[in-house]
């Protein structure tokens, strides 16, 4: 049981435990380490429990222990720091052990923890007596309160026979006068089950009347249901296909109305611009005026030719916006990305669309501003500005797309002006009867 390392003699620090520390023992050992651990400093103590430095000592032993205990028997310097803080507090219990004598009316386990802390000689004898002890202790406990558990039930089976006993007795008298009642009751079924098969005979018969008046009757609502369902389709159809033939006409006739009128508006726009333009002085023309010569003061066509203006000349575009009844299209997403595309989209738009406003008061054209749909991550929460009509492309639908639209939309011949770079939206417009203008035009002119 107890091992020797070359320990001098009365030292007991050379003994060696060869078993685990008893549960009750190791508990009493962490208690004693836990009360000596408040009076160490920081420094006698090692590093593994400095952390627990400031805690109160059961709350200490609760969470420190397994790490006071590995520290107690592994760490010799501060085993002797912690049976010094002992000795000081039972230096009766220190002296007895000391002297190989520990008092006979101490607790085993206070003794042996006592023993593993100060390490004298025959410690390691102390710890396992208590540990036998203490499980020895623990057997008889269990013991005692088998035996009295043992009773206790042989007292609950007893009365559990006194109480089946009674409950048979009990049950067995029941048992009589519910079979005297059962064979009253069988008699009054009898009599009874005869009253029930006359009654359904006659319930039966009742019921195949019924069946019969039933059945012929569901077949008149049947018939009288199929019949009225057909005659409210056919009502429903006529009435659809009248509604239709309504709204066909109505919207036939509002659109072509829209279309007729502003061509007619832009007709007269363009005979009182053309008017106002060549301002022709009242008098008729004389044959003499047809011949093809110079009067002085009067521009040469070489003149005519150095006043013609460059094809990306922001002043062609203020000449088409001065036509009657001009509309500008723009590709919103190619004029920004065009002219500040290191901008958010969100910021490109508000400057776009201020400038635009501008232009629409200006020179007073219709505006319409077209972005794709496709770029927007959330719905936009926009206030269009005042003379800017401003569209995003539907889900699968480009803005090229409803640029395209739009175009087709105007009667021929009001004069359409679409501002994009894109080559493929240039020449759809183009084709629809529009005139394209690039991109950098319109921001050389907003600028």
């Amino acid at each position: 049981m107890v091992e020797t390392t070359g320990g001098g003699p009365g030292d007991g620090t050379a003994e060696v435990l060869d078993r685990p520390l008893p549960d009750g023992v190791r508990r009493r050992v962490v208690q004693i380490v836990s009360d000596g651990f408040g009076g160490l400093t920081m420094a006698e103590l090692p590093a593994q429990l400095r952390q627990y430095a400031r805690f109160a000592p059961n709350r200490r032993a609760k969470f420190a222990g397994n790490a006071m205990a590995a520290a107690l028997e592994t760490d010799t310097l501060f085993r002797q720091r912690i049976g010094e803080k002992l000795r000081e507090a039972q230096p009766e219990l220190a002296g007895a052990l000391d002297s190989g004598s520990p008092p006979p009316a101490a607790d085993p386990l206070d003794v042996a923890a006592a023993a593993y802390v100060l390490r004298p000689t025959g410690w390691v004898k102390l710890v396992t007596a208590a540990g036998e002890e203490a499980l020895r202790a623990d057997a008889e406990r269990a013991d005692e309160e088998s035996r009295a558990e043992l009773e206790r039930l042989r007292e609950e089976l007893d009365r559990a026979r006194e109480q089946t006993r009674g409950e048979t007795e009990r049950l067995r008298t029941e048992l009589e006068a519910a079979k005297k009642e059962a064979e009253s009751l069988h008699r009054k079924l009898r009599a009874a089950l005869s009253d029930v098969k006359r009654g359904e005979a006659a319930l039966r018969k009742l019921q195949a009347e019924m069946e019969a008046g039933r059945a012929e009757g569901q077949a008149q609502v049947s018939a009288a249901e199929s019949e009225s369902r057909r005659l409210k389709a056919r009502l429903g159809e006529v009435e659809a296909a009248l509604e239709a033939s309504r709204r066909a006409a109505r919207e036939g006739r509002s659109v072509e109305d829209m279309r007729l009128r502003l061509l007619l508006d832009t007709v007269l726009d363009a005979a009182q611009g053309l008017r106002r333009e060549l301002a022709l002085p009242p008098v008729s023309l004389r044959p003499a005026d047809t011949v093809d010569a110079v009067e002085p003061g009067r521009m040469t066509p070489k003149d005519i030719a150095a006043r013609a203006l460059s094809e990306h000349d922001p002043a062609v575009l203020d000449q088409l916006l001065a036509l009657p009844q001009a509309h500008l299209v723009v590709d919103g997403y190619n004029v920004t990305k065009t002219g500040y595309p290191q901008m958010p989209l969100e910021k490109q738009r508000l400057r776009l669309l201020g400038q635009l406003s501008q232009l629409a008061a200006q020179t007073g054209a219709e505006v319409t501003c077209v972005f794709d749909g496709a770029e927007l991550a959330a719905p936009v929460l926009l206030a269009p500005p005042r003379g800017v009509r401003v569209l995003f492309s539907k889900p699968g639908v480009t803005a090229d797309e409803l640029i395209r639209q739009l175009v087709r939309a105007e009667p021929p011949g009001r004069p359409v002006i679409v501002a994009s770079t894109d080559r493929e939206v240039a020449d759809g417009v183009a084709r629809a009867g529009a005139r394209p203008v690039a991109s950098a035009m319109l921001l050389k002119r907003l600028s």
